[in-house]
């Protein structure tokens, strides 16, 4: 994945471990938990703390732990992805807080329910952990299957959600 140049970030630590926040512009380009997989390299990236779409991502996430929030009001920029990517980031943020949908579901959502396996890595690339819910995709049959995060924050997520 390519960010922009212009990249800026700031972390904090959340319940479930500390969380890398990045944006460009005027849009949230980048949700990870520290260490996960498919984390890009930020090191070159400034911190910028006052960043008003981080501030803004940070609060809406807090009260998103604290369960004061059910959604997001973010600007959300998917560009560093490729098309096939972005249409199944756009994909995942259909799926309603307090359900799931399996990997076919997803592909035939899209129109495509053959390319299982290509989202399926599609949805591990996911730059915006969270605020567009990977962790609300699950395996055939409901199983808790794959989260860049780990599985145990998927488990997590979906309790504080109402999805388990």
């Amino acid at each position: 994945m390519k960010f922009a140049a212009s990249t800026v970030q700031t972390s904090f630590d959340s319940p479930l471990g500390r969380i890398i926040l990045a944006a460009s512009g005027n849009t949230l380009v980048g949700v990870w938990f520290d260490g996960q997989r498919h984390q890009p390299d930020t090191s070159i990236w400034p911190q910028a703390s006052e960043h008003p779409v981080l501030q803004q991502a940070q609060s809406q996430l807090t009260d998103y732990f604290a369960g004061r929030r059910t959604s997001f009001d973010l600007p959300l920029d998917f560009a560093q992805g490729t098309g096939f990517q972005q249409e199944v980031w756009r994909a995942l943020l259909k799926i309603p807080r307090g359900a799931t949908r399996s990997y076919g579901a997803l592909s035939a959502d899209i129109g495509k329910p053959a390319a299982v396996r290509a989202v399926g890595g599609a949805v591990g690339r996911n730059p915006l952990s969270i605020i567009v819910p990977c962790h609300r995709v699950v395996g055939a049959g409901g199983a808790l299957t794959g989260y860049a995060g780990g599985l145990e924050r998927k488990t997590a997520l979906l309790q504080l959600e109402g999805a388990l």
